[in-house]
């Protein structure tokens, strides 16, 4: 095919995908009734399985941390699942230690309630007892003026571990993915995911879960053979 016409066929498509895009994020944002681009049939492509973390690539991680910050902000990351921009927004006062459990704005400005771990207490609690400023965030600048710290300020960080550890593909997004799988494999409910992970639709979380092989074996062993 002539390159002139890959490239109109190009335009085309993603003329077409943006367009999709955007009604359905104005759907699921309650902005119009119901968009009509979800009538029209996908076109069959790859899918594409998408890297979760292993228990040994947030091991070493952790073990790589030079600053208690660092710590606490891969364990809030790995234990609640929560969004990158929700954590940055987190005060020191919206957490609840005893119930280990903090309220955080998700889409939409919508309230949910999430949970974090033991070990993530620990280290919360070892972090802002060694700060010595007065900014109420939860996680700031490792220096003077001490200021909120920035999505893309966790990115660069997160990044520059990626490649001293040799491993592949390190930034927030996937910590949450990594926890979608994690608490599938253990058996809890999709539902409930769904709710944790702030999601509107049922099926924006089941793309998140990648089963493991193993688990299907399993399965069809237990309910079938």
């Amino acid at each position: 095919m002539p390159k002139y016409y890959q490239f109109k066929i190009a335009g085309y498509y993603l003329y077409f995908t943006s367009h999709c895009i955007i009604e359905c994020m104005l759907e699921d944002e309650d902005h119009i009734l119901k968009s009509p681009v979800r009538r029209i049939h996908k076109v069959k492509t790859a899918t594409n399985i998408k890297e979760t973390y292993t228990d040994e690539d947030l091991e070493k991680m952790r073990d790589n941390c030079s600053e208690i910050r660092d710590l606490a902000i891969i364990d809030m990351l790995a234990s609640t699942g929560m969004r990158i921009g929700e954590m940055v927004l987190l005060n020191k006062t919206d957490i609840n230690f005893n119930e280990r459990e903090c309220v955080v704005f998700g889409k939409g400005d919508k309230e949910r309630m999430v949970y974090f771990d033991a070990r993530t207490k620990i280290h919360l609690q070892n972090y802002i007892e060694e700060r010595t400023d007065d900014n109420p965030a939860l996680f700031v600048t490792l220096k003077s003026p001490f200021e909120r710290i920035k999505i893309g300020g966790i990115e660069s960080r997160l990044r520059e571990m990626g490649k001293t550890l040799s491993i592949n593909k390190v930034h927030p997004h996937k910590f949450r993915r990594t926890l979608a799988t994690m608490a599938i494999d253990k058996g809890m409910p999709i539902e409930q995911l769904q709710k944790l992970l702030g999601h509107k639709r049922i099926d924006t979380t089941l793309q998140y879960v990648m089963v493991k092989q193993s688990n299907v074996k399993q399965a069809h062993r237990k309910y079938i053979g």
